[in-house]
């Protein structure tokens, strides 16, 4: 009984160490196998508190007195299944006749606290069939992205959900992106990680930084063009739009319009050509957009008129000819001037960091998801990288990108210099970098290395 005892406590000693040093771990060895019989013993009884339950219909209550039976119980949604993941567990739950997928989103934090779980959040995956999400830790206190990740074309895993889901920066299905945050909100780091993955795909990367480019210009390597003051801005833009005019030229020459031709091999955009003919896409990363949107003399209001129109040009048509756009500030506001909220109504995908005033999480998320403005400016100054994410859907999550700093973004951007294309109409904005050193280095002064 000694031996037994002493080893229970060794169990319990260690399970508690995991838990406050390694929740990932813990998790794993037991956790998992803890919330699944919490959830399994308590559901009836939870659901039936948080008001998830049916009274028994008709027939079963007729059935019940015709029979002389006790009177049935409610009854809860009915559980599909019951699926485990490294972050928490993923409940299916097929709803009663008379419930709603509201009734569930609402009671989702009543949910959290009576199965013991860090968080719970739910989304409707069809009609009557809600999917809970639970997370057994907080997953954002120290992301650690999955080996395991899901890659596509112009599809890039960025960050971690609350949820313990990934977050991926779809250029096909959210062609344009704003991203605001404050200073040393993690902003940059989440830039770097769409830099980064983005490298090792075929796209040509255009970048704007104002900022005398200390925050691209490291990465040029892999860059197709950059420019770093306002007046260069202005010169690469105009040559961005004449290639977007060049590829609309080259969409209208093969759109093969026939009766001999099935509507769905007719061409659009650059996607519905043939790879041999399809232009590389272009991703334009613009790191202060407020630094084009100030002036202070005639001069620089004009030059800005003319950067925002681009802009806008570009959010508004270039979608088709591989063209998208993201765009990162610290500030994004009215006061920003004309355009910016015409600029502002093209970028579906918004993620903002903790930002320092409401206005800028009113230009974020207040014209496609209000609730998401109380979250934003409800994020913590010592959580760098915590981010709300959201599009014109309605929806948002809480996200943070895996901590990436300068360096490794930089020999991501080296390793895979070679696919940087070479595009005609941006060549006089290619980054001039030095060659690579070679991996051989000599043993000493006098006494090179050989082959």
């Amino acid at each position: 009984m000694t031996a037994f005892t002493v080893a229970l406590v060794l169990v319990v000693a260690a399970a508690g160490l995991l838990r406050w040093r390694r929740p990932a771990w813990y998790w794993l060895t037991f956790g998992v196998a803890l919330a699944a019989l919490r959830v399994a013993f308590r559901y009836a009884s939870v659901m039936d508190a948080c008001g998830l339950t049916v009274p028994p219909s008709r027939w079963r209550l007729a059935l019940a007195r015709v029979a002389n039976r006790p009177v049935p119980e409610s009854r809860p949604p009915r559980i599909l299944w019951l699926r485990p993941t490294r972050t928490g567990l993923v409940l299916r739950l097929k709803l009663r006749p008379g419930q709603d997928a509201f009734d569930v989103s609402a009671a989702t934090d009543r949910l959290r606290h009576s199965f013991g779980m860090y968080g719970v959040t739910s989304r409707e995956l069809r009609s009557g069939v809600v999917e809970l999400r639970m997370t057994g830790y907080d997953v954002l206190k120290r992301v650690q992205m999955p080996a395991k990740v899901d890659r596509a074309p112009m599809r890039i895993p960025v960050a971690l959900r609350e949820d313990g889901a990934i977050h991926y920066r779809d250029y096909r299905t959210v062609p344009h992106g704003l991203t605001l945050g404050a200073t040393e909100s993690g902003k940059s780091v989440y830039q770097r990680n769409l830099v980064a993955g983005l490298a090792a795909q075929d796209v040509a990367l255009v970048g704007i930084d104002c900022k005398q480019g200390v925050e691209l210009f490291p990465l040029a390597r892999r860059f197709s063009a950059l420019a770093d003051n306002p007046d260069t801005a202005l010169e690469l833009l105009d040559a961005l739009v004449s290639h977007m005019q060049d590829v609309y030229q080259l969409i209208r020459a093969q759109q093969r319009i026939s009766v001999n031709v099935p509507d769905a091999e007719i061409a659009a955009d650059i996607w519905d050509l043939p790879a041999d003919m399809r232009p590389v896409p272009v991703v334009v990363l613009v790191d202060e957009v407020a630094e084009l949107a100030l002036f202070a003399t005639k001069d620089e209001e004009k030059r800005r008129d003319r950067i925002i129109t681009a802009l806008v040009r570009l959010a508004q048509l270039g979608r088709a000819s591989g063209i998208y756009l993201e765009i990162c500030g610290q500030r994004f506001g009215s006061e920003l001037g004309k355009g910016i909220t015409m600029l502002r109504a093209q970028l579906t995908g918004r993620t903002a960091h903790r930002v320092n005033d409401e206005a800028s999480a009113n230009m974020a998320f207040g014209d496609i998801a209000p609730d998401a403005v109380l979250a934003a400016i409800q994020i913590p100054t010592e959580t760098p990288g915590i981010a709300v994410t959201g599009d014109s859907s309605g929806g948002w999550a809480r996200i943070r990108a895996p901590h990436t700093s300068l360096r490794q973004a930089v020999n991501i951007c080296n390793r895979h210099a070679d696919r940087t294309p070479d595009l005609p109409a941006l060549a006089a904005f290619r980054p001039a970098v030095a060659p690579l050193p070679s991996a051989r280095v000599p043993l000493s002064k006098t006494a090179p290395a050989t082959a």
